[in-house]
């Protein structure tokens, strides 16, 4: 099947989080919103039937677990990422923050620490901020391409006693770095050497895209998979957000016994009627759409490239080598921040994700979601050389 990712979805009224939050955030309704990291894209048939044939029997009692979600899970890591997961590793997850946020809350004792490393998604910092632990911060290194490395030097300079926990964006969020074997293995070593927890939020896995590769943190050393606490899900890669379907594998027993039994004694481990199936659907049925969805995000991203090159040369993309997001280096135009956000914002009505809410490293750059029919795509960036 030819799936259509130039097709244009009116989502207002809808509920949409990208549409209905723009004042909140941005002072302002009149914008091309191209920040919330979700698609512009149909959610895939298959999802849709699935949601359809379950709704139309007439009884929406209590659900258990499909018998084929965790095969499903299982068999696409195992496919996908050549990670072998034990069954009794693995859980369902009622979203992935809120699986970081309990994390957090159950293996950090108050007062203790956790370690970020920024520029990083900011929702890592709002939900430490939320469990009132304090932050630690450890910030990337950036390269001469845009993206980043670890600094591990820094790393072991800022780690003291009471550092409990490191957030780990893997793939990158928002640089789209790829962290590779040795990179993720001596991040482990350093954090098995201090008795420090790693929570690796790994949604991003599934779209690694120009021939790069995602490594699962679990996968690197047994040291890593003893340490580690991974967080995944299909909904980012299939567009299916708001049914809230993530999982967790937890191979340490001793850690998997003081989270995931606490969580399952707080009933935290049931699904919506929804979200297992869709899943299954997901895992069974999407292949091909994934790798057309990819196709046509790589193809935007040249686009932007391209446009950048020719109309407006000093903002410079940085390459993702996973997912729909592209993260804009503006410093070139040499504005201050709140020039920055004005330009955007004021004179050429876009929301894009503004650098700055990503931490250290972010000032001067903006996050674009290119996860969106190319006519709204070029009506954004046309907007941004109209205002420049």
């Amino acid at each position: 099947m030819k799936y259509n990712f130039d097709q244009v979805i009116d989502r207002s009224n809808t509920g949409s989080y990208k549409y209905g939050r723009l004042k909140n955030f941005f002072g302002r309704e009149d914008l091309l919103p191209l920040w919330v990291a979700d698609m512009d894209f149909a959610t895939p048939d298959f999802i849709i039937d699935t949601i359809k044939e379950r709704i139309e029997h007439p009884v929406l009692g209590y659900v258990c677990d499909p018998d084929d979600w965790k095969p499903s899970v299982i068999d696409w890591e195992r496919e996908h990422h050549g990670w072998e997961i034990n069954p009794d590793h693995l859980c369902f997850i009622n979203g992935i923050m809120k699986g970081v946020g309990l994390a957090i809350n159950r293996l950090v004792p108050e007062g203790k620490k956790v370690i970020v490393q920024p520029p990083v998604y900011h929702m890592f910092k709002y939900v430490v901020d939320g469990n009132k632990r304090p932050i630690v911060y450890n910030p990337l290194k950036e390269r001469e391409d845009g993206l980043y490395d670890m600094d591990f030097e820094n790393l072991e300079e800022v780690i003291d006693d009471d550092c409990r926990m490191l957030l780990l964006a893997n793939p990158h969020n928002p640089g789209g770095v790829c962290w590779s074997k040795e990179t993720l293995a001596r991040l482990a070593d350093i954090c098995a050497k201090h008795n420090i927890i790693v929570v690796s939020d790994e949604i991003h896995a599934d779209m690694a895209i120009f021939g790069n590769k995602h490594t699962p943190f679990a996968t690197v050393s047994e040291t890593a998979a003893q340490i580690s606490i991974t967080f995944g899900a299909p909904t980012k890669v299939f567009n299916m957000p708001s049914l809230i379907s993530a999982w967790a594998v937890v191979p340490n027993d001793e850690l998997r016994e003081k989270y995931v039994d606490w969580l399952d004694g707080l009933e935290m481990l049931d699904s919506n009627i929804f979200a297992m199936p869709a899943a299954v659907a997901a895992y069974r049925k999407g292949e091909d759409w994934r790798k057309q969805m990819l196709a046509y995000v790589e193809d935007n991203i040249r686009f932007v490239e391209d446009y950048c090159k020719k109309y407006i040369p000093n903002i410079r993309p940085v390459r993702p080598e996973a997912s729909f997001l592209v993260w804009l280096d503006c410093r070139g135009l040499g504005l201050s921040q709140q020039e920055l956000e004005d330009l955007f914002v004021n004179r050429a009505r876009v929301a894009f994700n503004i650098g700055i809410i990503f931490g250290q490293g972010g000032e001067g750059h903006m996050r674009l979601n290119v996860a969106t029919p190319r006519a709204f795509l070029t009506e954004a960036l046309e907007r941004v050389r109209e205002a420049l």
